[in-house]
């Protein structure tokens, strides 16, 4: 009980930045699991599985709030699911000791561009002329479904991000959509991964439990949160959390000396500082920005088409 209740909120807290961000259920869960002495097979395994609830419970509740551009999930879907599957085969190939280190290595890349990317950088324009086409969202798919099958995670933050760059759609229909679309890769994915897992990987049903139903809880209330809380902060504190966290790992993994230690966790505790106080300061200056030009920071009122073009700093 006392596992299921832990996973739980871990779940919980997932699908909260998940669910906001359009990102990073799977890279937090995964890195929680790592962190316990999971092996990454069985970890990504049963995240993904996880998922599967999680995200048609996401899926649902952006379809309520009106998130989601059903063209964007009917294109990306089906070559992320081909690419989860192709991912599931490669981790479970891999010996554990590899496994560790390929699926920490990347999951810690993918925390620190989550970090920069909302920490530092420009999050774009919204052109609403021309939406994503197959031809952009197809490869897309194919790589961010491989990404997340092999990293435990990475859907969200290669998917969302790809799409939020191209400013051809608005930010919460980038969120809704991805997310949506994540249900078909998360099933893909733990097909894969249970036709392939050895005996050995014996998959923890009390955590998968406590994952899902916590994500599933936590779903809807991310799907309101999307509209009014602030992507740039958010997305801050989860990857500095994330880097932090599977520094960690890898480190322990390499058997580092102290020092190694100390110079690695006093680099990201300050990064990881400078990152949220950026955040916070392009906030505000975003704000300003939209309050000068007459705009709101909450979506438009006509849930069908959006403004031809638009700042997006959420």
């Amino acid at each position: 009980m006392r596992t299921f209740l832990l996973f739980g909120l871990a779940g919980l807290l997932a699908q909260l930045v998940d669910g906001t961000l359009g990102m990073a259920f799977g890279v937090t869960a995964t890195t929680t699991l790592l962190a316990v002495g999971t092996a990454p097979a069985a970890a990504s395994a049963a995240v993904h599985l996880a998922e599967v609830g999680t995200s048609l419970a996401s899926g649902l509740s952006h379809w309520k709030f009106k998130n989601i551009d059903w063209r964007t999930v009917g294109i990306l879907a089906l070559p992320g699911a081909v690419g989860a599957v192709l991912g599931a085969y490669v981790l479970t190939s891999l010996s554990t000791e590899d496994a560790t280190v390929w699926i920490t290595l990347i999951l810690l890349l993918l925390g620190l561009y989550v970090l920069i990317r909302f920490a530092f950088l420009k999050l774009g324009k919204l052109i609403t002329g021309k939406r994503p086409g197959a031809k952009f969202l197809a490869p897309l798919g194919l790589v961010a479904g491989f990404v997340d099958a092999t990293g435990g995670g990475g859907w969200g933050p290669v998917a969302t991000t790809t799409l939020l760059s191209s400013g051809r759609l608005e930010p919460r229909k980038v969120v809704g959509s991805v997310d949506t679309s994540e249900f078909i890769v998360a099933l893909a994915a733990s097909l894969g991964f249970l036709f392939t897992l050895s005996q050995e990987d014996n998959l923890n049903y009390t955590v998968v439990a406590g994952l899902m139903l916590g994500g599933i809880i936590a779903a809807p209330v991310a799907a309101w949160l999307v509209r009014h809380l602030p992507p740039r902060l958010l997305g801050a504190l989860a990857g500095g959390l994330i880097v932090f966290t599977n520094a960690r790992t890898l480190l322990k993994e390499f058997d580092a000396a102290d020092w190694v230690y100390t110079v690695s966790y006093t680099a990201i505790v300050v990064l990881w500082a400078v990152g949220v106080f950026a955040a916070v300061r392009s906030l505000r200056e975003e704000r300003k920005l939209n309050a000068a030009a007459g705009e709101d920071d909450a979506p438009s009122a006509d849930e069908g088409e959006a403004p031809s073009k638009e700042t997006v700093a959420q």
